[in-house]
């Protein structure tokens, strides 16, 4: 069984952003030489995240920002963390910061509209992405 770590380097430029890292993903897969196993995606950060959605319409993305404004908005009254982004907190941990994949034949078992996204919370912001890859 073979085990791979990288670390990816993630620019956001907007406070709150969804970007697609699914293609930086599978080019560590691809230098892994794993073909049967799995991915973890993980995130160091408390106001960011990774989730999985779909990639095949970028006003899917949009939405989900929308509603996550409009569910945990940027200042709400009654907020105590004195930085000024408890919501980017509370998102966080909404969406949590791993995500796991399946690898088969080499490639990230995802469904046909799936994508990996790093979620930005508190930009703009230089992140830090892990990925983990084990398998044979």
């Amino acid at each position: 069984m073979k085990h791979v770590i990288e670390t990816l380097a993630v620019s956001t430029r907007q406070r709150c952003e969804m970007i697609d890292i699914t293609g930086r993903i599978e080019q560590v897969l691809d230098r892994s030489g794993i073909s049967s196993g799995t991915v973890v995606v993980s995130c160091p950060h408390t106001t960011a995240a990774i989730t999985i959605n779909e990639n095949a319409d970028p006003d899917v993305m949009h939405d989900v920002l929308l509603t996550l404004e409009e569910l945990v908005p940027e200042n709400r009254r009654g907020y105590r963390h004195s930085e000024g982004n408890s919501d980017a907190h509370v998102k966080s941990s909404m969406f949590g910061c791993t995500e796991t994949v399946i690898v088969d034949g080499g490639r990230l078992a995802l469904g046909t509209w799936q994508g990996v996204y790093f979620c930005e919370f508190d930009g703009p912001r230089s992140r830090k992405v892990r990925v983990y890859c084990s398998g044979d």
